[in-house]
């Protein structure tokens, strides 16, 4: 089974995180909290198909579900101000 911490790494390899907190307690089932440079000027779906990318065979293989909420480093500062 994977844990959110693996996958916290996995994704880590795959795509510059400015920030990255992932959750699960079961090993199939995820969310995720990702704040990355490369998600500027990209819509949600963009975003999303660039961890997917970053995670690639494992999406099918190792993990059944993620829930992501993506951000750009300007976006993330607006939210939490």
């Amino acid at each position: 089974m994977l844990s959110a911490a693996q996958l916290e790494e996995y994704i880590r390899q795959g795509l510059a995180c400015d920030y990255i907190k992932v959750l699960g307690d079961d090993g199939t089932h995820f969310e995720a909290v990702i704040v990355s440079p490369a998600f500027t000027g990209k819509s949600m779906v963009q975003q999303h198909q660039l961890v997917y990318g970053a995670l690639g065979d494992r999406m099918r293989a190792e993990i059944h579900a993620l829930s992501m909420k993506t951000y750009s480093p300007q976006k993330w500062v607006e939210i939490n101000q």
